[in-house]
């Protein structure tokens, strides 16, 4: 219902700003439509962000029912290696949120 409700409100917001388009401000129909589409995904973007992250989760349930990440296989790997790390070797500590070189900027 999420996904037919945003498709909607894109569909209407599409035909408003098409009509305004071609019929007062006189442009070409696919000038027209050109703008209205992306007048439609500006105010849409801006506005409907509740609609549009539900229109998201249903399609993603849709499409990949059995998704349990939305990480990379190579993110889950050098996941894997840090906690296989730590585990064989708890006097080592690591700190993957770091940029590199942090300590030589807080050091000086």
């Amino acid at each position: 219902m999420a996904f037919f409700k945003y498709s909607l409100i894109r569909g209407v917001l599409f035909l408003a700003f098409f009509l305004i388009a071609y019929l007062a401000l006189h442009f070409t129909p696919l000038t027209a439509a050109l703008i209205a589409a992306l007048c439609a995904f500006v105010v849409s973007f801006l506005f409907f962000r509740k609609q549009r992250e539900g229109a998201t989760e249903v399609v993603a349930k849709t499409f990949a029912p059995n998704a349990t990440t939305t990480q990379s296989t190579g993110a889950i790997a050098d996941a894997d290696a840090e906690d296989a790390l730590i585990d064989s070797n708890p006097d080592v500590w690591v700190d993957a949120d770091r940029k590199p070189g942090a300590d030589q900027a807080s050091a000086n």
